[in-house]
């Protein structure tokens, strides 16, 4: 009797169980975290069986027609209560709404089971209610939506959220063919919205086409996490749990123009462009051998950094230029991106004299008035006034007689009068004087070319500046050195550095004078070192200069 019992018993219980088992997929539930919802903001749909099934089983293709789906994680959760087991499988799928208006999330199947529909209303950006909604959102702010080939234009995109970040990250914009650059570092401020107040982040991108036609601006995506009270009822401590958010900013069309077909040289679309000068000193006050600083500066709107043409000066004979690397910024201003570049100029003179600087000239396409353009630096003369500490004789050579042989210079009479039978007369009595002693010295200067330089000061003197890294006195000896070369020649002096340059003709010599004249001359001044100038110009000095043919004047051709 007592075995039967308990055989009834056993039977009795693995019905039960049995029963409970075949009942526990028997029911799929869905649920939504919030309604109603605003355009491109993220709400959550959970779909739970009560039962442990695969995490593969739900398949959300039927909500792409109305949504936008995103991440879907998944958690199983068993439990025993009174030693009843309950299992369960919750799937949450992030989903925003396309469009405003009133929409059905579909029926999904589990195991066999559907989960009921629910109906959920997509509110409008401008919808009175949306601003109460609204934990987090994105707007966007565009210069313009009608743009040229390679016309920048600029996206303000801010994040606004009223809740607690726990973490998340910001995508940036996307538009076919275009260069996408974020301009400076983020920006964080508080605003109140409609009462409530919202933390925003404003980041900001300069964006420039690269073809023309119609084109849609993809604003960024967020996607993150926020802190929410938590909603399990044994979390006896009020801890908070963490809510997967998304939300996206709306959608920007945008038409980009072709380059004009009338339009001729580097294509510079802007809204504004001015190019101008700044000279260092006063333009009344240029003397020979000290640095002129020109600074030329071009400003752009609409453009980027390296879409500013190279800035070159030419300059006639007479000034060497030494130009300094560019210098480039960029911000923005109204809303608007500028861009500027600035070079600087170091323009020395040789010489005294009137010089005309060419004009400088970059054209331009207006974007405004769809016009072309063109900025210029108008051509402009300066003067450059003798400078009595830099002048050095253009040839001073002492024979063994230690006197000093000057060559002679050109007298001008401008007015005549019995004075200038006079001066004629002292002139070629110099002339005269000048000749007999260079003849008279002409064995003397041999010498010094065949190797004796114990009386040539300007060649000794120049070898030792450089020896000493003194630049300043090493561009003040050069002409007296080449004069002596010159006179060992039988050539005409020169006056000049850079007539003397040209006489060498040696362009390893010019690289390093000009190398010299940078480190002094340039804006950027460097320490300067005599070693290569050294060799150069011992192999100079060894070698000589070519000797000039005497030409005998016939005084009686035939």
């Amino acid at each position: 009797m007592t075995s039967t019992i308990i055989a009834i018993l056993t039977i009795l219980l693995s019905s039960t169980l049995f029963t409970s088992n075949a009942l526990a997929a028997s029911q799929v539930s869905a649920t939504i975290d919030k309604n109603p919802v605003v355009v491109n903001e993220s709400f959550i749909l959970k779909i739970t069986i009560d039962d442990d099934v695969d995490t593969n089983a739900l398949n959300t293709t039927a909500l792409l027609k109305d949504f936008i789906v995103g991440r879907t994680s998944v958690s199983s959760q068993t439990s025993m209560v009174n030693f009843k087991t309950t299992q369960t499988t919750t799937w949450s799928t992030l989903l925003l709404g396309k469009s405003a208006g009133n929409f059905i999330i579909p029926p999904l199947t589990i195991a066999g089971i559907k989960s009921q529909a629910i109906e959920v209303k997509i509110l409008a950006e401008n919808d009175p209610l949306a601003d109460k909604q609204q934990d987090i959102f994105i707007s966007t702010e565009i210069s313009t939506k009608e743009v040229y080939v390679q016309q920048q234009l600029t996206l303000t995109v801010k994040l606004h959220f009223a809740a607690e970040l726990k973490r998340g990250s910001l995508t940036e914009p996307t538009l076919e063919s275009a260069s996408i650059t974020q301009i400076g570092k983020d920006k964080e401020e508080d605003t109140i919205i409609n009462g409530r107040r919202y933390r925003v982040i404003e980041r900001t991108y300069a964006i420039s086409p690269k073809n023309s036609g119609e084109f849609t601006l993809k604003s960024p995506v967020f996607s993150g996490e926020i802190l929410v009270p938590s909603t399990r009822r044994n979390n006896m401590f009020g801890f908070s749990e963490t809510k997967p958010v998304s939300v996206i900013g709306d959608e920007i069309q945008l038409v980009v123009r072709p380059i004009p077909e009338t339009f001729q040289g580097t294509w510079l679309p802007s809204n504004l462009l001015a190019i101008h000068q700044d000279w260092q000193p006063d333009l009344a006050t240029f003397k020979v051998g000290e640095p002129i600083t020109r600074t030329i500066t071009l400003t752009a709107a609409g453009l980027s950094e390296e879409q500013l043409p190279l800035l070159e000066m030419a300059v006639p004979k007479g000034l060497k230029v030494y130009p300094d690397q560019a210098q480039l910024h960029t911000g923005m201003s109204s809303g608007h991106l500028v861009s500027q570049k600035v070079r600087n100029f170091a323009i020395v003179a040789s010489k005294p004299g009137e010089y005309q600087l060419p004009e400088i000239s970059i054209p331009w396409w207006n974007t405004v008035t769809n016009r072309y353009q063109v900025a210029t630096i108008a051509a402009q003369k300066i003067t450059v006034l003798p400078n009595s500490e830099l002048e050095v004789a253009p040839a001073i050579i002492k024979n063994e007689q230690n006197k000093v042989l000057v060559p002679a210079k050109t007298v001008i009479i401008t007015q005549a009068s019995w004075l200038q039978w006079l001066f004629l007369a002292l002139w070629l009595l110099t002339g005269l004087a000048w000749f007999i002693s260079t003849k008279i010295t002409r064995s003397t200067a041999v010498k010094i070319a065949k190797g004796d330089n114990k009386n040539n000061n300007a060649y000794l003197s120049l070898l030792a500046a450089c020896k000493k890294n003194q630049g300043l006195a090493v561009l003040s000896l050069i002409s007296p050195w080449i004069n002596t070369l010159q006179i060992k020649a039988g050539k005409k002096i020169t006056a000049t550095l850079d007539d003397a340059l040209i006489e060498i003709n040696n362009n390893k010599f010019q690289n390093e004078i000009e190398l010299l004249q940078q480190c002094y001359y340039g804006k950027e001044q460097k320490d300067w070192q005599g070693n290569t100038l050294v060799a150069l110009i011992q192999a100079i000095n060894k070698h000589g200069l070519k000797v000039s043919k005497t030409n005998v004047l016939s005084l009686n051709p035939r």
